[in-house]
């Protein structure tokens, strides 16, 4: 996870037609000797002072928690610190796909780092990051093809996948969960919070950026508006449209395969939850400019934004990493300041409210994970192997720390555009 800042960028990351999906082309660990000294010496001081506790293979114990810390068990020492010198933050996750190391509670273990994440390198090395960290592919840039693309990647893994481990309403983005709670209720009241902040209701005319399998779209039209639903995935759109139909509610709800930058028309209200996260930063100002045009003059927009810290934002945004490489290619999380900035400078809009739920955000992804790993079996079933399922296993985890450490937040902000005279 640290060695990325001095080490040669990577390559890769590209998918070409018809070339296998990425987890499937993990290959060994590459030997590259050097730079695996250098990254365990890294790792080593990174640790040192972590409340966790690291087995190696043989014996020899690092960090400083104690008995209950979370534990991390490195497997395959040689095996894990050649990836992590190879190609550093995503040679981490890589080797934990590969079995180089494991942990009984992953999201446990992976809260401390995040919790310092910014100073697990020592700051004098953090200052050549810019000439060793790895930088996103060209191909995976968000233009009107990259994105189609970019989600293809993702969202349509396969709806069976997606429907193990989500709940009834296949919501796909955080709620306000309490431990323990129940996920399906968490989840409508997130919805409902969204259209509130829209101030949806019968006769609205609602546009609907990233349409997910139509859960927001259902509660709209049940309340009597209009919706305009837009999403990239063939998937989505298809099994959206399906459980649109059945929920009786077609007459009110249209379904497109469209881009946001093409959308025309002019709407009462929009919606978009966690959709901004797969925007880039290149194309943000056009996200919310594409939010100005299509909103009347008085009407009212919601967004739902994961969140990161701003320096870390500015430190980063340039960076390649295993999320982006596995995940979300061509993704990036906003800050506060960067959606408060871009209200400000490409919109007509003010805004009126906000209201975040990261640690909602953790039960979340906690109870997705758990739900991921009892259904495996069917999962399974539907012919994916063992890669898939720890990169999914690390990729919830991993998410899960980030909220848990407060690295990461979730935020719901309500617009309004201002009535011109």
């Amino acid at each position: 996870m640290t060695s990325a800042e001095i080490e040669p960028r990577p390559t890769g990351g590209a998918v070409a037609p018809g070339a296998p999906p990425p987890w499937e082309q993990l290959g060994p660990a590459p030997h590259a000797p050097v730079r695996a000294a250098l990254a365990e010496r890294l790792f080593r001081h990174a640790v040192r002072e972590l409340p966790v506790r690291i087995a190696l293979a043989g014996g020899e114990r690092l960090g400083s928690g104690g008995t209950g810390s979370p534990l991390m068990r490195i497997e395959r020492p040689s095996e894990f610190f050649n990836r992590l010198g190879h190609a550093g933050k995503i040679g981490f996750g890589e080797s934990y796909m590969a079995g180089d190391w494991t942990s009984p509670e992953p999201a446990e273990l992976l809260t401390p780092f995040a919790a310092r994440l910014a100073e697990l390198v020592p700051g004098p090395l953090q200052a050549f990051r810019r000439w060793v960290d790895a930088h996103q592919p060209e191909s995976d840039r968000n233009t009107t093809a990259g994105s189609r693309n970019n989600i293809h990647r993702h969202y349509d893994l396969s709806n069976d996948v997606f429907a193990r481990f989500l709940d009834e309403t296949m919501t796909y983005s955080g709620a306000p969960l309490l431990p323990g709670g129940d996920l399906r209720e968490a989840q409508v009241s997130k919805l409902d919070s969204a259209l509130d902040l829209a101030g949806v209701r019968s006769g609205t005319r609602l546009l609907e950026i990233g349409t997910g399998w139509g859960s927001l779209s259902v509660r709209a039209a049940q309340r009597g508006a209009a919706v305009t639903t837009v999403t990239l995935s063939e998937q989505q759109r298809a099994l959206a449209a399906d459980r649109i139909a059945a929920a009786g509610l077609s007459d009110r709800v249209d379904v497109r395969l469209c881009d946001y930058r093409e959308v025309q028309g002019r709407y009462d209200a929009i919606v978009s939850i966690e959709m901004i996260e797969a925007v880039g930063a290149q194309y943000w100002p056009t996200y919310f400019r594409a939010l100005d045009r299509l909103l009347v003059d008085g009407g009212s927009a919601a967004i739902q934004a994961i969140t990161m810290p701003h320096d870390r934002l500015r430190a980063t945004k340039d960076s390649y990493t295993w999320i982006h490489k596995y995940v979300f290619p061509g993704g990036l999380l906003p800050s506060v300041e960067l959606i408060e900035g871009n209200v400000r400078a490409n919109t007509g809009m003010v805004l009126a409210e906000r209201r975040a739920f990261g640690a909602g955000y953790a039960e979340t992804l906690r109870q997705w994970r758990e739900r991921f790993t009892a259904n495996w079996g069917e999962i399974a079933a539907l012919g994916f192997g063992d890669l898939l399922h720890r990169m999914w296993e690390f990729y919830l985890a991993y998410s899960e720390a980030g909220f848990r450490s407060g690295y990461l937040d979730v935020w719901q902000f309500g617009m309004r555009k201002t009535a011109r005279s």
